[in-house]
C-alpha cells in the first residue's frame, strides 16, 4: 500500500505484486529514492485518466532509471480506479510515470504480443481517495512547454509513503 501525497489530498493505493512483481518493484524503487517529491499531475483528461511521475512543475523531466519489461498479460483491466504504467509507442518503455484511470478504459487492456496488442501494464487500485482523483480529473487544462492537456493550476505530488 502506498499513498500519493498531493495538493489536493491524498490518494492510497493497493500495489499488485503478486500480478505485477517487477512493475511493482520498478514503482517502489522509484518511491524509495524520493523520485515523486514534487513532481506533478503533468496530464490530465477528464474522462480518461490523470498521468504523472514524470515532470516538476516547471516541467522539466526528471531523470529516470532504465525501462521495464511490460507485464500488462497479467489479467489486469484499465477500469475506473485502477494505477498503471505509461509508456512510449515501445511497450517496453515504462520508467517513472504512471496514470490513473477515471474511467473504464479497456481498450488499454493487453491483447495480443504485438505493438498495437501490449496496452498498459495495471499494477495496482486507489483504495482510498477516488475524491481528489476525481478533483484533479476535472481542474482546467491548457497548452504548456509543447504539451498539451496540463493543469493550470499546479497539481503537485509532495510525496509518495509506504504504509505497512
Amino acid at each position: 500500500m502506498v499513498t500519493i501525497h498531493t495538493n489536493f489530498g491524498d490518494i492510497k493505493i493497493a500495489l499488485n505484486s503478486e500480478k505485477a512483481p517487477n512493475t511493482v518493484k520498478n514503482f517502489l524503487e522509484y518511491v524509495n529514492s524520493g523520485h515523486f517529491e514534487g513532481t506533478i499531475f503533468h496530464r490530465v483528461i477528464e474522462n480518461f485518466m490523470i498521468q504523472g511521475g514524470g515532470f516538476d512543475a516547471d516541467m522539466n523531466q526528471k531523470s529516470i532509471n532504465e525501462p521495464i519489461k511490460c507485464e500488462s498479460n497479467n489479467g489486469l483491466s484499465n477500469k475506473t480506479g485502477t494505477i498503471a504504467m505509461a509508456r512510449t509507442s515501445d511497450p517496453h518503455s515504462a520508467t517513472a510515470q504512471f496514470f490513473i484511470n477515471t474511467k473504464d478504459n479497456n481498450f488499454l487492456d493487453f491483447t495480443a504480443e504485438t505493438m498495437q496488442g501490449w496496452g498498459y501494464c495495471v499494477f495496482g487500485e486507489v483504495t482510498e481517495g477516488m475524491a481528489v482523483v476525481n478533483q484533479i480529473k476535472m481542474v482546467e487544462t491548457s497548452f504548456s512547454s509543447g504539451m498539451q492537456d496540463v493543469p493550470v493550476e499546479t497539481v503537485v505530488i509532495n510525496s509518495v509513503t509506504i504504509e505497512e
